[in-house]
């Protein structure tokens, strides 16, 4: 459902930080149910394992450690991994490429599907595994950093990862819980819309990026483009597969993200004109004149955002 402008700058101006806490006791809300549904399918006999899906900047490892979070309070055994452990070594000869011949990072032939399929079926079977470990500094798998993991009974392993609702995973675990997670509402000024639902996971992207990962926000920015053409090839005909539909986002982003604006904008110079996405990213910059900026020293420690902005209680790797 989308946002209306006048209400997000109506809360800006009187409570900002009321405003914020009320956000995200909504999107608690969101995952506690999120958790109860979990909970019935593993009652009703489904698997322990959960496949949670969504596209770049959903923030699906922050909701993966809330909902561990929320399903240990409730003394459900839980734990949380990354499908991106699962990359294989790539080997430049044969790695999958974009159209432009680089080597496409959104594709799920990076991935170990056969060692997936191997785990998630031992872990039915109550066997014990090796989760592994994908060094991204290095760009090879790790197997001597792996972690031993064998669920109990009523335990639960949520997998997060952008394929994880692919055929070549959730297909041939059907016994799975499956969750799909974006940010997914417009905001509107009565009907015109003024900030696009996928403007907030560029933003979120562009900025931890540019924090946390050495990425240059021209860069991010400048392959958005491939990863748009990568979530409608694999990650978004998948979707209404899902048993859970989470929408991630936040009424207060634009305003708190709009403190990024002036670095977003000195991006746009790194950006090729003949970049597909060319127009639409300056179209997100100019959108933020909308809002009055929220100071993110104002985001409590355990916001979603804070997986982009940093400062948060969760620990990332």
């Amino acid at each position: 459902m989308p946002y209306q402008l006048q209400d997000i700058l109506q809360r800006t101006r009187q409570d900002p930080k009321g405003f914020l806490a009320e956000c995200d006791a909504v999107y608690h809300q969101r995952v506690s149910a999120a958790a109860d549904r979990i909970q019935e399918r593993l009652a009703e006999g489904g698997s322990g394992i959960v496949l949670l899906s969504g596209p770049s900047g959903s923030g699906k490892t922050t909701t993966a450690l809330k909902l561990e979070e929320e399903l240990i309070r409730r003394g459900v055994g839980t734990h949380a991994i990354s499908l991106d452990d699962y990359f294989k070594t790539p080997d430049r000869a044969t790695a999958p490429r974009t159209p432009e011949g680089d080597i496409d990072y959104e594709s799920p032939l990076l991935l170990d599907m056969v060692l997936l399929d191997e785990t998630f079926t031992r872990l039915a079977q109550g066997e014990e595994v090796i989760i592994p470990k994908f060094e991204f500094a290095r760009q090879m798998r790790n197997d001597a950093r792996g972690r031993p993991l064998r669920l109990g009974k009523q335990e639960i392993a949520i997998f997060e990862g952008i394929h994880a609702l692919n055929d070549d995973i959730a297909g041939r675990h059907p016994e799975a819980t499956r969750l799909y997670i974006s940010a997914r509402s417009d905001i509107l000024d009565g009907a015109q819309l003024r900030f696009k639902g996928t403007w907030t996971r560029i933003t979120r992207r562009a900025v931890r990026d540019y924090n946390f990962r050495g990425t240059d926000m021209a860069a991010t920015l400048e392959m958005w483009h491939n990863v748009r053409r990568g979530e409608k090839r694999f990650i978004s005909p998948f979707k209404n597969r899902a048993h859970i539909l989470l929408d991630s986002s936040l009424p207060y982003e634009a305003p708190v993200f709009a403190h990024y604006t002036a670095p977003l904008a000195g991006a746009l110079s790194g950006v090729s004109e003949r970049n597909p996405r060319w127009r639409e990213l300056h179209d997100l910059v100019d959108a933020f004149g909308w809002f009055d900026p929220i100071d993110p020293a104002l985001v409590p420690p355990g916001a979603l955002i804070r997986e982009f902005i940093g400062g948060g209680t969760y620990q990332y790797k």
